[in-house]
């Protein structure tokens, strides 16, 4: 046997028997070792083995201890809701209580209101009765005065029959006494002396006037004899018109004259009103009225357009409603401006509305449709600021044109089916003048001559009316073309001639006052009212009318018809 080696000596190379050996020894060490790892291998699996059934059967118990936890939550949950129910049960509970507390308040409370009221349902229906009774003898009375306001409405429906025919009859004699004083009227009107003119005379002595007669004017001036210078005679020239106005005469003594003349164009009327004589004779005056008016210097237009429209008011009451439209223009150098525009640039040009149709209208004139009054004196104001007026040698504001305001009026009346259309025209002539004495240059002369050969020319339309000459001149120039339908056409035409109370205007005046003794002298024809009155309201009209004379015949006929 070889012997080991020491410890910690390590084998020689060549000693491998003894390495043998020493391999051979540890070998045999490890088998004990591995027996003995593998018994403790043995004990340690039956350990484990039997650590696994009590894993397992602790599992087990753990699953069963969490099936057991689950359900004592769900019995915790249910429980905690239970409480929350019983709570909320207790509320209702207390809310039912004190809602029983107040049904039962309530219920006595109703139980005393039906006793009330059963006891009122008594009273009530004892009352009921009584009113049975008592409605039976209204519904007897309702009927005797259902039966009476019957006849009181056909005695009113017959009075307002009644009071259109006085209406009529009334605008029938107020046109009548128009007609009576002529279609065509001239009002002389003399203005009083300026402050400048009163040192010269107090009293014009080459004008008298008459005291007892209000219509009558007479011109005097003594003049050299033919015969001899020695002897002087006093020349008389004796007019006599409609109507002629002292220097006294207010603007509302003057107004009250062409009050009914106004008037008439609510009737349905054309009415012209125009004022003529030479510059500075007051026809700007009497037709507008001064710069700083006042309520007794108001002209007659304004005056004319207030009675209008208070007149249409009154007419209002009577089933009557009224349209306005206004315009106003002026002649000037026989050119035709607008007054309501401040820089007119279109042309304008006269024309007839159609061939069937006498009435005339301007092309591009602005025509405003006015509701009131005032809204028409605002366009007075403008037009009035827009005219062309100048100084001469004879007036410091002498007007250069021809202004003429229009007012057309469209009326009906629903009920009597009845409709009327005029115009009222209101002109302000430029004033003639003499050249040597306006001693007028440049555009100023330019614009006498113009207005010198329009008078002259509306001199010759009145001549050829008066001779009754079957031409008669209207186109020659654009104010009597203008005019035409107030002076030859169908309407009623007043002419305003003033003049000046100046001695130096004699000739003037004189010249003036022929003129307008010509026109007074001009006949043409009865003036017409544009009416219309439809088929079945003119029938009905007439049967009223002949029941209304017929005594015997039945009104309901007419009604009926």
């Amino acid at each position: 046997m070889v012997p080991a080696a020491r410890a910690g000596q390590k084998r020689p190379g060549w000693d491998l028997r003894g390495q043998l050996g020493d391999m051979q020894g540890k070998v045999a060490q490890y088998k004990g070792k591995l027996q003995t790892l593998q018994e403790s291998e043995g004990k340690l699996q039956a350990q484990l083995d039997s650590r696994e059934e009590e894993n397992s059967k602790l599992h087990q118990r753990l699953q069963e201890l969490e099936e057991e936890n689950c359900v004592l939550q769900g019995v915790h949950a249910e429980n905690k809701q239970l409480l929350c129910q019983k709570r909320q049960m207790e509320m209702d509970i207390e809310s039912l209580s004190q809602t029983v507390e107040k049904l039962q308040t309530a219920n006595r409370t109703l139980t005393a209101t039906l006793e009330s009221v059963e006891a009122s349902l008594k009273a009530a229906r004892s009352d009921l009765s009584d009113t049975k009774e008592t409605n039976s003898r209204l519904q007897q009375k309702l009927a005797a005065k259902e039966r009476i306001l019957e006849e009181k409405l056909h005695e009113i429906a017959e009075k307002n029959d009644d009071l259109h025919r006085c209406e009529m009859e009334e605008r029938r004699l107020r046109n009548l006494v128009q007609e009576l004083k002529g279609n065509i009227r001239v009002f002389c009107r003399v203005r009083p002396l300026l402050s400048s003119e009163r040192n010269q005379s107090e009293r014009p002595e080459h004008i008298q006037f008459n005291p007892h007669d209000s219509k009558v004017i007479v011109l005097s001036r003594t003049e050299e004899s033919h015969i001899g210078r020695e002897k002087r005679e006093t020349v008389r020239h004796d007019f006599s018109f409609d109507h002629v106005f002292q220097p006294a005469a207010s603007q509302g003594e003057v107004f009250e004259e062409i009050s009914l003349l106004v008037q008439s164009s609510l009737d349905g009327y054309n009415v012209s009103i125009f004022a003529y004589g030479q510059t500075g004779s007051g026809k700007t005056f009497t037709m507008e009225g001064p710069d700083n008016m006042t309520f007794g210097t108001t002209g007659m237009i304004p005056r004319a357009v207030k009675q209008i429209f208070a007149g249409a008011e009154e007419l209002r009451a009577k089933g009557w409603s009224y349209e306005f439209t206004a315009s106003f223009l002026e002649i000037y150098n026989e050119t035709i401006r607008d007054l309501l525009v401040s820089k007119p640039e279109k042309e304008y040009e006269i024309k007839r509305v159609c061939n069937s149709n006498e009435d005339l209208y301007v092309t591009n004139l602005k025509y405003v449709p006015v509701t009131s009054e005032e809204e028409v004196n605002h366009l007075l104001c403008m037009a009035k600021t827009n005219r062309s007026t100048a100084k001469t040698a004879i007036n410091d504001r002498s007007s250069r044109s021809h202004s003429v305001f229009q007012l057309k009026l469209q009326g009906k009346n629903t009920a009597k089916n009845i409709q009327c259309t005029s115009v009222l025209s209101l002109i302000d002539l430029a004033g003639s003048e003499r050249l040597d004495k306006s001693l007028s240059t440049g555009e100023r002369l330019k614009e006498t001559q113009f207005i010198n050969s329009s008078l002259c020319n509306l001199s010759q339309v009145i001549s050829a009316l008066a001779n009754k000459e079957q031409h008669v001149p209207y186109r020659n120039s654009k104010l009597t073309y203008l005019l035409q339908n107030g002076l030859g056409g169908n309407s009623k035409t007043l002419m305003f001639v003033n003049i000046s109370p100046v001695e130096e205007n004699f000739s003037e005046s004189l010249n003036s006052l022929r003129f307008a003794s010509k026109v007074n002298e001009c006949v043409i024809g009865t003036a017409r009212a544009n009416r219309k009155l439809a088929e079945g309201a003119l029938c009905h009209q007439i049967v009223m009318s002949f029941c209304h004379y017929q005594p015997g015949l039945d009104s309901n006929l007419a009604t009926k018809r």
